[in-house]
């Protein structure tokens, strides 16, 4: 098999078509299982979470059937989070975590996403790895050692728990009305629940899922949802997550946004002052506003830049000794609480950030100024780099020296569609408009 089928976030297709189908899902189980259980070894476990899609079903079978065919026992959590997944693969003393869910994508869309033993992401290496054993011939266990499948109906309530754990002992949310919108997804009951019990009173949206409404007009990619019932119910905040509950949004009183860039000034700024801040950095993508890392320079803090996707976010944390990182998305990924994004538990720090300092949520917002940004997509053919035409690479040349230190321009390809993705930012905003359509008119001629 000469495809990639791993992309930044583990495999991800349209349901029932290449490679998001059955036959594929079974032999990436089995591969997964023959790559875990090469120590010869006895009494593997894997556990298994999903979000709401109607193709979890199909796709949870197929899994366990590959999985079990090649001795590995079965743990199976039905819908919970993806940073549950993280988490009940460490304390249940699993060695492999999987999570069956396309995150903010529609319905018809699906994935599978791989954790270790340690309950962080797997590494590409190891990615690598599974798909060579998938293009092999994988070796089925012997009669005696088929593993077994078992349903863990109380995965949800675990995680719940811990997630409260999360949130500073002794205080209460009482008092607090708290909009979360749950995109009809992973976290339909949890969210809602871990809330409750620490005493919010709680107006739920996105709880009922029927398989094929998740993330529509609903959760962190429809944050208008939410914005509307804040205001409409006279809340105090709104949390407004995607279908696998990893990222979040921040809505204020008065229905105004907070994206991942001002959650993440607002923890490092907290983090910072409190002395937990590892490393004295954030660690963000590229994608990250430039007036974040304005905002950080003149707290003496720095901003680490790594390539798109939560789990490069994740790989500089670890090898920097990080606890502080995230997406402007909304991926918020705190390592002393969770091995990747957590949007409930992000939820949670901001509702503590209100707590401690009294303040409301229009107040903790804004945090800094965004420098003015703007990003546009290019559909480009197959078969062709617009990226590496001369007159592609003359306009971003110019264009970087017309900026100097005032904006940046970050170009790139977008690793799940043909698109390139044009972003820019500058301090004047004519300026900006201007130096975006000149790329994206190279871009569009060259491709």
């Amino acid at each position: 098999m000469s495809e990639k089928l791993f992309g930044t976030d583990g495999v991800r297709g349209r349901a029932n078509t290449h490679p998001m189908t059955a036959e594929m899902a079974l032999r990436l189980g089995a591969a997964a299982g023959r790559f875990f259980r090469r120590d010869g070894r006895n009494g593997h476990r894997v556990v298994i979470g999903k979000d709401t899609r109607l193709s979890g079903y199909m796709l949870e079978n197929a899994l366990t059937a590959g999985l079990t065919s090649t001795g590995m026992n079965v743990l199976l959590l039905g819908p919970v989070p993806t940073p549950a997944v993280g988490y009940l693969t460490r304390s249940m003393r699993a060695d492999l975590g999987i999570m069956i869910s396309a995150s903010h994508n529609p319905a018809e869309d699906n994935g599978i996403k791989f954790f270790g033993p340690d309950g962080f992401k797997l590494s590409d290496h190891a990615e690598d790895e599974i798909q060579n054993i998938v293009s092999g011939e994988i070796t089925p266990a012997q009669p005696a050692n088929i593993g077994r499948a078992k349903r863990i109906d109380d995965g949800r309530g675990r995680y719940v728990e811990y997630a409260k754990t999360t949130f500073p002992g002794g205080q209460r949310l009482n008092g607090l009305k708290v909009v979360v919108d749950c995109a009809h997804g992973a976290a339909y009951r949890a969210a809602p629940e871990v809330l409750w019990e620490l005493g919010a009173d709680v107006i739920p949206l996105g709880v009922e899922p029927n398989g094929f409404n998740i993330n529509d007009k609903v959760g962190s990619t429809h944050p208008e949802t939410c914005a509307r019932a804040v205001l409409e119910h006279g809340a105090d905040l709104g949390i407004t997550l995607d279908g696998d509950a990893d990222r979040v949004q921040i809505i204020d009183e008065k229905g105004n946004l907070a994206d991942g860039d001002q959650i993440m000034a607002l923890l490092a700024s907290r983090w910072a002052q409190q002395g937990r801040l590892k490393g004295h950095a954030l660690v963000a993508t590229v994608m990250s506003n430039l007036g974040l890392e304005h905002y950080l320079d003149g707290l003496g803090l720095r901003l680490e830049r790594t390539r798109v996707g939560d789990r490069y976010v994740v790989e500089r944390m670890r090898e920097g000794g990080y606890n502080l990182g995230g997406e402007q998305s909304g991926h918020i990924v705190m390592t002393d609480y969770a091995t990747t994004g957590d949007g409930l538990i992000a939820g949670l720090q901001f509702l503590a950030a209100m707590s401690d300092s009294g303040e409301s949520a229009s107040q903790l917002v804004s945090q800094f100024d965004p420098v003015p940004q703007m990003l546009k997509n290019v559909r480009y053919a197959a078969g062709t780099d617009p990226l590496a035409a001369a007159a592609v690479r003359s306009v971003i040349s110019e264009v970087e020296a017309r900026l100097g230190s005032s904006g940046r321009v970050l170009i790139r390809k977008s690793g799940t569609e043909p698109l390139i993705r044009v972003m820019a930012e500058a301090e004047d905003e004519a300026l900006l408009h201007e130096i975006i359509d000149e790329i994206v008119a190279a871009v569009e001629t060259a491709a």
